[in-house]
């Protein structure tokens, strides 16, 4: 075994950005929606709803994303208790998001320029995807029934990303695969009429936060004309027949009128360190090996090696300063070496 410190010359590190289906059924359009009985019906189902594949008994059947609500009033739920209005899974919603998505309990979420004081979240099964949305891939249609509209997100047409807790954010507006549409119910933007944009997109963390003003608008203010049991200015609770995910569930799964349809990708940098090992002319030419050399004397076993010698490069091994083995990389043959003979090894190490 023979020892060679690498120089900062010898180290390179390269990042490839990698696309991949979000969807578990490996199609980049996922198109059928199934929720769980179960789970609508438990404690859980108070504050969201899981969506799947295929229906949620059947074998390779998976959660896709979830659905919820969100209200600063807390309408669009019951209240936990009757006596205490506005105190419910709505408006502990809203509460965590403004955590998660904001930064801020004191601020609401700003569509476009229209504040709103509720919204809609998808958010994606962590397993669905690798790091982040890519950007552009999305089309969501969603149908209130008078309506169906089809959501982007911005990412091509702005020239600054906008930041917050949650890392990029980029508006929703009306189109498909990154490419707005405008007419007359929307702005030149691809905003809806009056209502601020569509919603945000958040790839960091695999979310979708929709404006519900936007949804619920006509046909000709640019919306779905989506009707749920919730509003910014407040909801009887006590006369609630549907929970507002429910109803965008069937918007979104087509169950309502139009045809269902979700694409989304996702994306993950790959980092590689590439490690050039160079074995010179004059290294690496005299091998430990014992059929190389005597294990109890230290001399070359035959005598024709010692002026021409002949060893086989079959695998680097890169250590710390204390000695200690970090990586091994294989050679896909050996690789030939003697006095005659210089050698580039490339190693990559993805990360």
């Amino acid at each position: 075994m023979s020892f060679k410190r690498l120089e900062a010359d010898d180290f390179v590190i390269s990042s490839d950005s990698v696309a991949g289906v979000v969807w578990s059924t490996n199609n980049p359009t996922l198109t059928t929606f199934f929720t769980s009985s179960t789970q609508v019906t438990s404690t859980s189902g108070k504050f969201y709803i899981d969506v799947y594949n295929t229906a949620s008994t059947l074998s390779g059947s998976a959660a896709q994303f979830a659905l919820t609500y969100g209200n600063n009033l807390g309408s669009g739920s019951t209240n936990y208790n009757q006596l205490v209005n506005g105190a419910s899974p709505s408006s502990t919603i809203y509460g965590q998001w403004q955590d998660l998505a904001i930064g801020d309990e004191n601020t609401n979420f700003i569509f476009g320029a229209i504040t709103s004081s509720e919204f809609f979240a998808i958010s994606l099964e962590r397993a669905r995807y690798k790091e982040k949305i890519l950007l552009g891939s999305l089309t969501l249609k969603i149908s209130g029934g008078l309506n169906t509209i089809s959501l982007t997100d911005n990412s091509a047409y702005v020239s600054s990303v906008q930041f917050n807790a949650a890392g990029r954010v980029f508006q929703l507006i009306s189109g498909s695969a990154g490419v707005r549409f405008t007419g007359s119910a929307t702005t030149a933007d691809g905003y809806s009429l009056n209502s601020g944009s569509y919603g945000w997109l958040l790839p960091d963390i695999g979310t979708i936060i929709l404006n519900p003003l936007a949804l619920s608008a006509p046909l000709a203010g640019g919306g779905a004309g989506l009707t749920y049991s919730g509003s910014a200015t407040g909801f009887a609770t006590s006369s609630i027949n549907e929970l507002p995910f429910i109803t965008l569930f069937k918007a979104i799964s087509g169950s309502g009128a139009g045809a269902a349809s979700f694409k989304l990708n996702s994306e993950e940098t790959i980092s590689s360190n590439y490690i050039f090992v160079r074995p010179r002319s004059s290294e690496f030419n005299y091998s430990e090996n014992p059929s190389f050399i005597s294990g109890s004397t230290g001399e070359v076993l035959y005598s024709q090696f010692i002026n021409s010698p002949q060893t086989y490069i079959t695998t680097v091994g890169l250590y710390n300063d204390n000695n200690e083995l970090l990586a091994v990389a294989k050679l896909s043959r050996p690789l030939p070496k003697d006095f005659t003979k210089e050698a580039l090894v490339r190693v990559k190490l993805d990360f």
